[in-house]
């Protein structure tokens, strides 16, 4: 009995080149090498095997013909790309008249996939259940054909069994991601067992301690929380919530600037897991009534990831909020974050200065960190010595000399910047201007020639001129010291594996409020959904830009009672885009929808 029941390796390899999923003279190629292939591939199982606490080689890691294929690294003859284990499994699925599915672990029900079915059943016949509804159960598999164990599943269950086409890998990482979750958090809910009381800081109450209360260092907890940070990681989340409710536990996580629940998590576990993330944020474990922070550094793939950590009392427990920061994501050449081609010229002539203040100004989550950082490492050279004051430090790099704030010894933005000029600095970060004394500091180390990049919180270009005059800066400083504002927002990117164009009318667009100066039928551009996107359409995102220049025009209108909307007709007159616009031209250019250009700007 082959692995998919009636068809062998020779029937696979003519099938995918029946569909033209491969040509004939790769057909060819495979049945050639195959064996040559399959043995390197054993070979390698039994390597990772033999330093592994299971070292006995099971079904799970068999290798097929399929895996042989994937090895080859073949060229699809579909497109351009190589051909992965989703296109033939997609392939055989449509060939088989069967359905795909790229399972989306966001969508996945914890219960279903590890109460249906035991783990080891799960693994010995490669079979994942996913989705239950009006009585029928489907399950996810790379071989629908085993009808022995679809009929086993469904005597067990009671229910109707619909088997649905999956790649192995995902079939395997799944269970063992899920399962492994489940039994942590099962077997640490058992040691807390017995009667919970938990009102947390709405409401008072009063219990004498059992003993019974679960340890942080708790393996099944260390475990559960290890599985978070990397299925966090695997599915380019940014953020981490774990939100105690009343009866549970929430997880979810922010992708794509987008929160997707992930976890109900038994509430009696859900101190343990806190605690476990305060001990390797070196938070004060004991204090559950003030907000702390804190940071966590992982190792992934000789990457290191930091993990920013915030918790804070919530009317059911502690909220904790933990921040991946990614260098790839952090770190990034300037061209690829979205400038126009007026913009990055602007934006490289405003770094490339000696001396002056540039302000990135812009929401939590906007990409600020994204823009500074990458500017920073531009300019990183042996013959420069870059200084940053962070509150915190975001992302810790080697060639930057950086500073974090620490209120509680007055280790402020303020006292930091009145003595940083001693150490001889040629560019100077600063985290977030907030207060006149740290804005006095800047204009100060500008003046004495030094490079000072800023944040500040404001809707537009413009309005950080009023900003910095609210907080105390006179105005002749604002002309003499600051070379440009950058305001910036993130959109996110159709997905490159689904779009489509289509035809919209200008005036539909126009009564939302776009107006693209363009009559009649647009062509533009959306993403269907596919398994690469999680059927969102969207895969990624990208900043939109709004930079102003402080051109010698802009200084003479800015004065101690500023109109903001003269200095904004003035920068548009001398090309300045709105974010609105900028976005709007991404739109144009098949860069992302409509839809995002109207969440993320307002219109003006």
């Amino acid at each position: 009995m082959t692995q998919f029941g009636f068809a062998d390796e020779k029937s696979i390899v003519e099938i995918l080149a029946k569909i033209g999923l491969v040509s004939v003279d790769q057909a060819r190629q495979i049945m050639r090498q195959k064996d040559q292939v399959r043995q390197r591939l054993e070979g390698d199982v039994a390597k990772k095997k033999k330093g592994s606490s299971s070292p006995e080689i099971g079904y799970r890691d068999a290798v097929d013909i399929i895996d042989v294929i994937v090895a080859m690294n073949l060229d699809s003859e579909h497109d351009s790309s190589r051909l992965d284990e989703d296109a033939i499994y997609y392939a055989l699925s449509t060939y088989w008249k069967l359905t795909y599915k790229k399972i989306d672990p966001l969508k996945l029900d914890l219960n279903i996939v590890t109460t249906t079915i035991p783990k080891n059943f799960a693994l010995k016949h490669l079979i994942l259940p996913i989705e239950v509804k009006n009585g029928e159960l489907t399950v996810a598999t790379p071989n629908p054909f085993n009808s022995e164990v679809l009929d086993d599943i469904k005597r067990a269950s009671g229910m109707r069994i619909k088997p649905v086409v999956s790649s192995k890998t995902d079939v395997i990482r799944l269970i063992d991601e899920f399962f492994g979750f489940k039994r942590s958090i099962a077997a640490a809910e058992t040691q807390f067992d017995g009667p919970v009381v938990d009102l947390g800081n709405l409401e008072q109450y009063v219990r004498l301690k059992t003993g019974d209360d679960l340890p942080a260092n708790d393996h099944h907890i260390v475990n559960a929380v290890n599985h978070l940070f990397s299925y966090a990681i695997q599915q380019r989340a940014s953020d981490i919530h774990i939100e105690p409710k009343r009866e549970l536990s929430l997880v979810r996580l922010r992708i794509d600037g987008v929160l997707h629940p992930v976890y109900k998590l038994p509430k009696k576990v859900h101190n343990a897991i806190i605690s476990r993330i305060k001990a390797l944020s070196r938070l004060d474990m004991a204090e559950k009534r003030r907000p702390q922070d804190g940071r966590i550094k992982i190792d992934r793939n000789d990457v290191e990831v930091e993990i920013r950590v915030s918790t804070v009392p919530v009317a059911f427990g502690e909220k904790a909020v933990m921040r991946i920061m990614d260098p790839d994501i952090l770190f990034q050449d300037l061209d690829g974050l979205g400038f126009s081609e007026r913009d990055f010229g602007l934006f490289k002539s405003f770094i490339e200065r000696p001396n002056g203040i540039i302000l990135v100004t812009g929401p939590t989550g906007s990409g600020k960190s994204t823009t500074l950082y990458s500017a920073l490492r531009r300019l990183s050279t042996p013959e420069v010595n870059i200084m940053t004051v962070e509150d915190p430090i975001e992302m810790v790099h080697e060639d930057f000399n950086q500073i974090a704030v620490q209120s509680a010894i007055n280790i402020t933005f303020s006292s930091i910047l009145r003595n940083i000029l001693r150490q001889d600095p040629d560019i100077i970060m600063i985290g977030e201007m907030r207060d006149f004394e740290t804005a006095e500091n800047a204009v100060q180390a500008s003046l004495t020639g030094h490079l000072v990049l800023s944040t500040l919180h404001t809707n537009d270009a413009p309005s950080s001129i009023v900003r910095l005059l609210d907080i105390g800066v006179p105005s002749f400083l604002i002309q003499a010291t600051i070379t440009g504002i950058i305001a910036q927002r993130l959109v996110r990117k159709i997905c490159p594996f689904c779009r489509e164009n289509y035809e919209i009318n200008s005036s539909e667009l126009s009564i939302m409020g776009i107006e693209t100066g363009i009559e009649g039928l647009i062509t533009l551009t959306r993403g269907k959904g596919c398994v690469k996107c999680r059927n969102t359409g969207y895969l990624g995102r990208i900043g939109i830009f709004e930079i102003l220049p402080l051109t010698d025009t802009i200084k003479a209108l800015i004065t101690s009672d500023v109109n903001i909307e003269l200095i904004t007709n003035m920068a548009e007159k001398e090309g300045m885009r709105s974010l609105r616009k900028d976005a709007i031209a991404k739109m144009i250019g098949g860069i992302t929808t409509y839809q995002e250009v109207l969440r993320v700007t307002i219109n003006k």
